[in-house]
């Protein structure tokens, strides 16, 4: 068995309305591993389209507090919950994060979701605190976890090795910093956000809010020999044109596959 699948929930930034926040699951047989699960119950609907039960997803990995990546939280833990409750959700649901994001996650789902359903943590709802460098093995890939070193919110990413020896690297929400270049450098898959396009940084200030535009996303993977890219994270102002725009600005700079996925793409890995 391997990972077979990444299934693209969403690719907007914090502030999208045309589009769901950045967030996505990896698919191994049967099972999932949801990473960051968007703004709020949107992700309800993001699973639903994707035909993807709760059920099946017994493992979330949370990259860090801002609401666009951790408030979705509430209503997985209020819907698995839920079925826990029921007897319709067999084992463990178990979150991966570094420390004080837990500390958050448990506060938001205290102050929202009824007791009845957050006497689940630390029992059958299981937080597995992430430091920089922890390694785990989750749904038959290795996941090295890294701490990306934000001055805006602490925030994890990892690099990814699956049961065939496919290289993932998912730096986060931000720019990859420098000091992961050797880490990520020649992998096969890159997970990156790009705000905007670098002619409208003027109009979307990406710098001001440390985050890459698409020229610079795509210069820096080609620099690290990156074979296939994938762009989310992104502003939503022309969506139905916002693929195309980007590939034009991104494949002159970029030798690999590119890839600017709408809500809901897949892709084999």
């Amino acid at each position: 068995m391997i990972m077979e699948k990444l299934i693209v929930l969403g690719t907007g930034n914090a502030s999208v309305t045309h589009c769901f926040n950045t967030c996505f699951a990896l698919r191994h047989g049967d099972e999932y591993l949801l990473v960051d699960a968007g703004g709020g119950n949107g992700i309800l609907a993001a699973l639903e389209q994707q035909q993807i039960p709760l059920e099946q997803i017994h493992h979330i990995f949370v990259t860090h507090a801002h609401s666009d990546h951790i408030l979705g939280m509430a209503w997985m833990i209020r819907m698995i919950g839920t079925k826990m409750n029921k007897g319709t959700y067999q084992g463990t649901l178990s979150i991966y994060c570094h420390k004080e994001l837990e500390e958050a996650i448990k506060t938001i789902a205290s102050l929202t979701v009824q007791a009845k359903i957050c006497r689940h943590f630390d029992e059958r709802i299981q937080f597995h605190v992430v430091e920089d460098g922890t390694v785990l093995d989750i749904l038959g890939s290795r996941f090295t976890f890294l701490d990306i070193r934000s001055t805006k919110a602490k925030q994890t990413g990892f690099s990814c090795v699956t049961s065939n020896g496919i290289r993932v690297a998912f730096p986060g929400d931000e720019p990859c910093p420098d000091f992961l270049f050797d880490i990520f450098r020649d992998a096969d898959w890159m997970f990156h956000e790009a705000f905007c396009l670098y002619e409208e940084r003027s109009r979307f200030k990406p710098y001001e809010k440390h985050h890459s535009t698409v020229r610079d996303a795509c210069e820096l993977a080609q620099s690290l020999s990156i074979k296939n890219l994938i762009l989310w994270h992104t502003e939503d102002k022309d969506i139905p044109h916002r693929k195309e725009r980007y590939l034009a600005e991104g494949t002159p700079v970029y030798a690999g596959n590119l890839y600017v996925p709408d809500d809901g793409e897949q892709f084999s890995l």
